[in-house]
């Protein structure tokens, strides 16, 4: 019976160690098939908004205000998006003009467009002058998945931009939009944002629940990018005319 014992635990000890190689493998081969689907993710979910279409937006205006020749082609891709071009200034990074578009453009020639016309057209503000520059942030945003949903508050506040379409109280219809980033900012709920995105269309008369009802919601998300006007001149000290820039570099005094 000793005998016995002692041979099934040696049987016991070989299959635990075979047990111990197989889990092992499993273990390994699990890990790097998930690593491999990571890497697939990343790839998947690599964003499109680039540090560079901020450059292209101040060599845009920078020419547009010393008027210099425009910059050539950019170098990053020229596929078609929804897109804002928003600008802020100072310390305190005020609103200074924002204007975009929700039907798709390439990105050169959008670009290109929406920088003047956020910087030079936006009626809330006059337009920007030369000694503005260096106090200047820009912002470039990507629109991305864009669904229409039933519900006013079935969006996700610093998640999802939202877009409104609604009928004013002469029977006209309107459309305003907020960027995802601005509820927060804010600070605001969700019916802070839907009354204050009203007033922002043109809606004059009392809002209430029943009329809040009413409107057609289509949510969205988007890719953005920031850069302040010092990073903009770092940028183009280290990469000077990569682009095909044909003007010199701006001067650099930021707060100045």
């Amino acid at each position: 019976s000793t005998s016995a014992v002692l041979c099934t635990a040696s049987s016991l000890g070989v299959l635990y160690t075979q047990l111990h190689i197989i889990i092992n493998n499993t273990l390994k081969m699990f890990i790097i098939c998930n690593l491999g689907f990571l890497r697939v993710v990343s790839v998947a979910r690599k964003m499109v908004v680039s540090a560079e279409m901020c450059c292209f937006c101040f060599d845009v205006l920078y020419c547009h205000l010393y008027g210099y020749q425009p910059p050539r082609t950019p170098r990053f891709t020229n596929d078609p998006y929804p897109l804002f071009v928003t600008w802020k200034i100072g310390r305190d990074k005020r609103l200074r003009g924002c204007i975009g578009t929700f039907s798709a453009m390439n990105l050169h020639s959008g670009l290109r467009e929406y920088t003047l016309t956020s910087a030079l057209k936006d009626s809330r503000f006059p337009p920007m002058t030369r000694d503005e520059l260096p106090r200047l942030f820009c912002s470039v945003s990507l629109l991305t998945n864009f669904e229409d949903v039933g519900d006013y508050l079935d969006w996700e506040v610093g998640v999802h931009g939202i877009r409104i379409e609604f009928f004013n109280e002469k029977g006209s219809k309107r459309t305003a939009t907020y960027l995802p980033e601005v509820a927060k900012e804010q600070g605001w709920d969700h019916i802070q944002t839907i009354d204050s995105l009203l007033r922002k269309g043109g809606y004059k008369a009392p809002i209430t629940n029943d009329f809040r009802k009413t409107i057609k919601l289509t949510r969205y998300r988007s890719e953005k990018m920031t850069m302040s006007y010092a990073e903009y001149i770092a940028h183009r000290q280290h990469h000077h005319y990569q682009n095909g820039i044909g003007h010199p570099l701006p001067p650099y005094n930021h707060y100045s």
